[in-house]
C-alpha cells in the first residue's frame, strides 16, 4: 500500500522524528547522569552541542563505532525508527557518530535537532557556552526538562571554575 505524503508533512514529521530520536539516542543515559562530572570543570568542545558526551553506552553510537549490524537492529527497534522515520531496517542508515564529526555522516536524529543548529549558528562549541540557556526552549528541552537542569548545573560549573 503507497502512502501520499506531502513535502511539508514529510519535512514536519523528520523534524519531529530527528528531535525525538536525538533525546531517545541520548535519554537514558542523560536521565542516570552518567555523562557528567560535576568535580570538573566542563570542557564544551569534549562535549555534543547539547551538552552530553556520546559514550559506547548508547546502543546506536556502539553499533556504528563496532559496525555490528546485529547492534544495529537492536537500536532500530529500541528508539523505534521505523515508526519516526519512516525507514526500513537497513544496516548501513542506521547509524550515529554524534553531532560533531567533521569526517563522518550526520544521522537523520543529528541533522534536525534544533538545540545544534542553533548552538552552530551561534559559534559555540556546546550549548553550555550560551546566555541564553535557561530560557531556551526548544524542543530536546521540553521533552527532556531532567536534562535540561542538569545542562543548566554544568553551565553554572562552567562558569564558576
Amino acid at each position: 500500500m503507497k502512502t501520499e505524503i506531502n513535502r511539508r508533512d514529510f519535512v514536519s514529521k523528520c523534524f519531529k522524528a530527528g528531535v525525538t530520536g536525538c533525546a531517545l539516542f541520548y535519554g537514558n543515559s542523560i536521565l542516570a547522569g552518567e555523562s557528567f562530572d560535576q568535580q570538573q570543570k566542563p570542557d564544551p568542545k569534549s562535549l555534543t552541542y547539547c551538552g552530553f558526551k556520546c559514550t559506547v553506552q548508547c546502543t546506536l553510537y556502539r553499533a556504528t563505532i563496532e559496525n555490528n549490524p546485529d547492534l544495529k537492529k537492536k537500536a532500530f527497534e529500541e528508539f523505534k525508527m521505523k515508526e519516526k522515520f519512516n525507514i526500513d531496517f537497513d544496516a548501513d542508515k542506521v547509524f550515529c557518530f554524534g553531532c560533531k564529526p567533521k569526517d563522518k555522516p550526520l544521522s537523520i536524529a543529528v541533522n534536525a535537532c534544533t538545540v545544534r543548529k542553533c548552538t552552530i549558528e551561534k559559534g559555540y562549541d556546546c550549548c553550555i557556552e550560551c546566555n541564553d540557556l535557561t530560557s531556551c526552549d526548544k524542543e530536546l528541552w521540553k521533552n527532556f526538562p531532567q536534562f535540561k537542569e542538569k545542562v543548566i548545573e554544568m553551565q553554572k560549573n562552567y562558569r564558576s571554575v
